[in-house]
């Protein structure tokens, strides 16, 4: 089978809820393909936080099985998850930045964590700052950036290693049009190296802005699947390097 119809990520059947409620995620199944560039959309409270949790290994489902990189992740044991999530890059909604390292450091936490040495880190990452904007203030510490700087810095540290997947919840929702237009571009080079992106996103502008995005929508914890997204498997191969 080729690569361009493997796998990357498989959910099958799955379901969450936390606690005794009622599930927030029901009966959901899809398969991402290596190379893909998907938007995951809905209303407030649909769901999308909650599924973006289970892909970025930081939630396990109440039900069903999920596949990761050829893995059943369900029952990978939990020192294994480290390795695994190191293979995922995730902007959040609320940034998760280091307080006490400034822009450049928590850029290249990424790279340290994978054992790159200072002199290959300083290149890129002084490249990935000027990209986002921000080469003005890498010695900036976050609690001195504005919301929109937060962001760019966060959205940085998520592709600066080239992850395998890239999951981003609402990650042009603290910049301006032109940023977020700037930013979408940054996910669509890295897409065409060979990540498979995943953004969610309520903007239903944004998803004019990549034209061979795939749409998953999620509507009350269910997924529908206006563009063959869960159906079919990428109709472009991925650029490699």
């Amino acid at each position: 089978m080729s690569e361009a119809t493997t796998s990357i990520v498989q959910f099958d059947n799955v379901g969450l809820r936390y606690g005794t409620d009622r599930e927030v995620l029901s009966d959901i199944s899809f398969t991402l393909y290596p190379g893909s560039f998907y938007f995951l959309t809905g209303a407030s409270g649909a769901g999308k936080t909650s599924m973006l949790r289970l892909l970025y290994l930081a939630q396990r489902p109440s039900r069903g099985m999920i596949r990761m990189f050829g893995t059943d992740v369900i029952t990978l044991p939990r020192k294994n998850l480290p390795a695994f999530r190191r293979r995922i890059g995730t902007v959040f909604q609320d940034f998760r930045l280091v307080p006490h390292l400034s822009a450049f450091d928590n850029v290249a936490l990424p790279l340290r964590i994978s054992g790159m040495s200072e002199s290959e880190i300083r290149k890129p990452v002084s490249d990935m700052l000027e990209w986002v904007g921000l080469d003005h203030r890498s010695d900036a510490r976050p609690a001195t950036l504005s919301g929109g700087e937060q962001q760019r810095v966060a959205i940085a540290r998520a592709v600066i290693a080239r992850p395998e997947v890239l999951v981003a919840d609402e990650p042009t929702g603290n910049v301006d049009p032109d940023m977020a237009v700037k930013l979408l571009r940054l996910f669509e080079a890295l897409n065409r190296l060979g990540t498979t992106v995943v953004v969610a996103t309520h903007d239903v502008h944004l998803l004019r802005k990549v034209p061979d995005s795939l749409i998953m929508r999620l509507d009350k914890g269910r997924l529908s699947d206006p563009t063959g997204a869960l159906r079919y498997p990428p109709r472009r191969e991925p650029a490699r390097t």
